[in-house]
């Protein structure tokens, strides 16, 4: 006797209903709390006082620096996740070809992967330290510099070398994603090319970047996810500083609830950031779609 097909619906629903409640749990309280303070006034041990409706967005929208910071975010994204792209895929194509010392290389590229964020931005603050860090001292050494350089006492200056460093981070995530998605190019049609007398950058714009555009668009996506999240760096090499001038969301947002104490406008923020992701997310899936069936269109055209 076969089994009641009404009833598989009801026993799948069944089966995954603990993973579903637990995962339902866990997203959603956070989630209610993190609305909740937003909406109240919040003392700064964390006591929920009376509602304030959207006074903490009005506080947080109203105050000048939060301007610079959402500024200084988009750039910080944008500077990281663009130049983790450009660097990734030279070092992946790299990679990619069989050559004498190709797995220490690649142990090479994925060892910054290995060390927590937290270290990388421990080395990398006494690296440019003005005193006695690595890089001065190197610049010195080779005659580029006649003293040392302040790099983390200027606002300007500190910004784009934690940009430099969180690109370096980036790279071994976002070439393992490259070096998966070239494995799974066939080979033949580089051969092909070949006997067509195609150059390298004619097959690299033709072949491996439209090949490569799915694991490009994955990559572009998470790492925007991370980077714009992206805490240890600019926290521990200046905390923000020097006055405001490196701070982004993430790292405002904590100085607010933690330092300040001003947890109603740190969970106001926190939304906002969560409504910025969202709304990337949607943009550019919705952009890639239609670029991918414009795409198939013209090639069923031709």
């Amino acid at each position: 006797m076969s089994p009641d097909p009404t009833r598989r619906p009801a026993v799948a629903w069944a089966l995954i209903a603990p993973s579903l409640l637990l995962a339902v749990a866990i997203i959603g309280y956070p989630f209610y709390t993190i609305v909740n303070h937003s909406l109240h006034e919040i003392s700064r041990f964390g006591a929920v006082r009376g509602f304030t409706g959207l006074a903490n967005f009005q506080q947080v929208l109203a105050d000048p620096v939060f301007g610079q910071v959402v500024w200084r975010t988009l750039q910080w994204t944008v500077c990281v996740v663009g130049g983790t792209i450009l660097v990734s895929i030279p070092v992946s194509l790299v990679l990619q070809r069989d050559f004498y010392g190709r797995g220490l290389a690649r142990t090479i590229v994925m060892l910054p992967w290995a060390v927590s964020l937290t270290m990388t931005a421990i080395v990398w603050r006494w690296a440019f330290n003005d005193q006695y860090g690595m890089v001065n001292a190197s610049l010195g050494s080779l005659g580029l510099i006649s003293g040392p350089i302040s790099w983390l006492a200027n606002g300007q200056m500190a910004f784009w070398v934690e940009v430099g460093v969180g690109i370096l981070v980036s790279v071994p995530f976002t070439v393992t994603i490259f070096l998966g998605g070239l494995s799974s190019v066939p080979t033949d049609i580089y051969e092909a090319a070949d006997m067509e007398g195609a150059s390298s950058w004619q097959q690299f714009r033709r072949l491996t970047l439209p090949l490569l555009r799915p694991f490009i668009n994955m990559a572009i996506v998470l790492n925007v996810i991370y980077v714009f999240n992206s805490f240890p760096i600019i926290w521990i090499m200046t905390q923000g500083g020097p006055d405001n001038a490196t701070h982004i969301m993430v790292t405002y947002l904590y100085q607010l609830g933690f330092r300040l104490g001003r947890p109603g406008e740190a969970a106001a923020i926190s939304l906002m950031m969560l409504a910025l992701l969202l709304t990337f997310t949607i943009i550019y899936a919705r952009l890639q779609g239609r670029a991918g069936s414009g795409s198939g269109a013209e090639g069923s055209a031709a």
